[in-house]
């Protein structure tokens, strides 16, 4: 039996971070090579754990972006302690630590599991709307003449795109995301205007595109087209959200694999975001 109250609720260094992202990994959630190094860029006091004398066994972020806005996701128990009520209670912590950093009446968001999504709601938090993951092998497309990489150049222009679909201004992140090794970029621009962007991440398994932000289905399904075609005989995963219904035609058009499904969930008001140009959703992790 374990004592609750034994138990050291503390914030993570680099190294407890990692183990998180290793935990993740031994569960499915196939994160991507350069994780860790970003996630701890973006907010190095974002992780917290429980210790067990020396020995961490939970943890999971409670992000802040600029504290306008948090972030919780991460949350893992190491499988031999699971069942005493440990997830419970750190979670709480957690998500009261997340409030005591964000400024005064800040929402916060999260993506839930399925089975999950009931003690989440009593913990305040409500569902706006699911996540399906899609999986297919990338294949040779043709290139519209209007997609290119993203450059340095593009920066601003990005940034204001990802704050309509975020809700938040996040270059901490962003910025850092964009530049990590081994990524895959693409915009459509049609004379110099930006109409939609898409990345790509390596992950322990396969790519993920991370996001896909769009102002129409067409631009959308380029982009979509141009990150089959960059990962041609590997595995790239789409985390599309449910409500947006030219995203659902777009699986249902290239024929993807459904994977698993989760949802997200805002505490306090949601942000103002553009659901119709979300085609593809950054991370389970960070938002």
């Amino acid at each position: 039996m374990i004592n609750l109250n034994n138990l050291q609720f503390q914030k993570l260094d680099f190294a407890g971070l990692k183990t998180l992202v290793n935990w993740a990994e031994e569960e499915g959630w196939n994160p991507g090579i350069n994780d860790a190094e970003i996630f701890w860029k973006t907010d190095p006091d974002g992780y917290y754990g429980f210790y067990k004398e020396s020995e961490l066994i939970a943890g999971g972020s409670i992000v802040s972006y600029n504290g306008e806005f948090g972030f919780m996701g991460f949350f893992i128990v190491k499988p031999e302690y699971r069942t005493f009520g440990i997830g419970r209670k750190l979670w709480y912590q957690r998500r009261d630590t997340l409030i005591s950093r964000l400024n005064k009446g800040a929402t916060i968001g999260m993506d839930g599991v399925i089975d999950m999504q009931p003690f989440y709601n009593k913990g305040g938090f409500k569902i706006l709307f699911r996540d399906e993951r899609h999986e297919k092998i990338g294949e040779n497309f043709k290139i519209n003449k209007n997609i290119f990489s993203i450059e340095t150049k593009d920066f601003d222009s990005i940034l204001k795109y990802d704050k309509q679909c975020f809700g938040f201004s996040r270059p901490q992140f962003m910025i850092t995301w964009l530049k990590q090794s081994g990524v895959k970029t693409f915009k459509y621009a049609e004379n110099e205007r930006l109409k939609g962007f898409a990345v790509i991440r390596k992950t322990k398994k396969g790519y993920k595109v991370c996001p896909l932000f769009a102002d129409n289905p067409v631009v959308a399904e380029e982009l979509y087209k141009a990150c089959l075609n960059s990962v041609v005989g590997d595995p790239l995963y789409l985390d599309i959200p449910v409500i947006n219904k030219d995203a659902v035609a777009l699986i249902k058009k290239y024929n993807t694999t459904y994977v698993f499904e989760c949802a997200r969930m805002y505490y306090g008001n949601p942000p103002d975001v553009d659901i119709n140009k979300i085609y593809g959703i950054t991370t389970f992790e960070l938002g």
